[in-house]
């Protein structure tokens, strides 16, 4: 689902090192000419370095984003959509570990990946920091922010990097049932008693401001490099996705008869680009920076869950030691 978003970037951005100047040309030519970059070939160290960065910190969006979701599996309204949304949390996880097996083969150990977050090092995307408070901040979820996630993983499954196209390309698979899911239940209230569509309204309302967080902030402002567009390792800027996000979805949410927290909100007739009140950024790094409403409750869900489970990569390590000594 989560996957993707603003991408944090770190103290250091890219830069071409002094590197040999031929192998560099050769990986530029390939790049240009549309060819996948595979993890044995040779590839710069900023290369290698932004892509561990920005597929891990994927992986992590993924299994933190089924938290928030996770939550309300017991309390789904019906045996059916709590199936649906049990069968969705398991997808998350999956491709989360889809994601670390991609970042994996750049080099860095999925145990080194997972320390990172749960000591706070390695980030994951900035709406998965707010609580589901209602059934309807579910819908929300499964709708508005699945589709700015498959916005953002569509385009980078056209990257250069082979493994992580190939993951993201099952990934969108998946991802198109969980936004019809998402949209069912959208619908679902947004067309149901007026109780149900307050409801949403108040949890559209809370969301809006994360959602258009999501993509990072505009192209003025980001850290990402020309480099990192040269190289197909980010395919489309943040405002471009921004744009293409609110183009197919602020329409699908008027015609339901829901209204959206900014009145500024509208599409220009010339250009043909959606003007909008400009969010609060210094929120928005507040919680990338780990202090948001649910930092904190989040990263200590994923430290129990990695001491608990603990002892069972303790016996699958031990079991393949054993089976590696050769009999006598």
């Amino acid at each position: 689902m989560y996957g993707g978003g603003y991408v944090p970037a770190g103290a250091d951005e890219p830069k071409v090192s002094a590197e040999n100047p031929e192998l560099l040309a050769q990986f530029e030519a390939r790049i240009a000419r549309g060819e996948k970059i595979e993890p044995r070939d040779w590839m710069p160290a900023a290369y290698r370095k932004q892509l561990i960065r920005m597929i891990e910190q994927h992986a992590h969006s993924e299994i933190i984003g089924a938290l928030p979701e996770g939550t309300w599996i017991t309390r789904a309204p019906g045996f059916r959509r709590k199936l649906a949304l049990m069968a969705k949390v398991q997808d998350e996880v999956g491709h989360a570990q889809l994601l670390y097996s991609a970042a994996e083969t750049l080099g860095k150990s999925r145990e080194d990946m997972l320390n990172d977050l749960i000591n706070g090092k390695s980030k994951y995307s900035n709406v998965f920091n707010y609580p589901a408070e209602t059934w309807a901040d579910v819908a929300v979820i499964g709708f508005l922010i699945d589709a700015a996630a498959i916005v953002n993983q569509v385009a980078n499954s056209k990257g250069s990097y082979g493994p992580y196209c190939r993951a993201l390309e099952r990934i969108c698979y998946e991802e198109s049932f969980h936004l019809k899911q998402g949209h069912s239940v959208f619908v679902w209230l947004a067309t149901g008693t007026t109780m149900q569509r307050e409801m949403l309204q108040s949890a559209l309302n809370r969301w809006w401001e994360p959602i258009m967080h999501f993509f990072g902030p505009s192209d003025t402002m980001s850290q990402h490099t020309e480099t990192l567009m040269r190289w197909k390792v980010k395919m489309a800027s943040n405002d471009v996705m921004r744009q293409q996000f609110l183009n197919m979805y602020v329409p699908k949410i008027w015609e339901l008869g829901l209204s959206l927290p900014d009145s500024e909100l509208r599409k220009d007739e010339f250009t043909g680009q959606w003007l909008f009140t400009e969010p609060n950024w210094d929120t928005f790094f507040q919680v990338i920076n780990g202090n948001g409403p649910c930092n904190r409750e989040r990263l200590a869900v994923r430290k129990i869950a990695e001491e608990r489970g603990a002892w069972v990569r303790a016996a699958l390590r031990r079991a393949d030691a054993r089976y590696a000594t050769p009999l006598a």
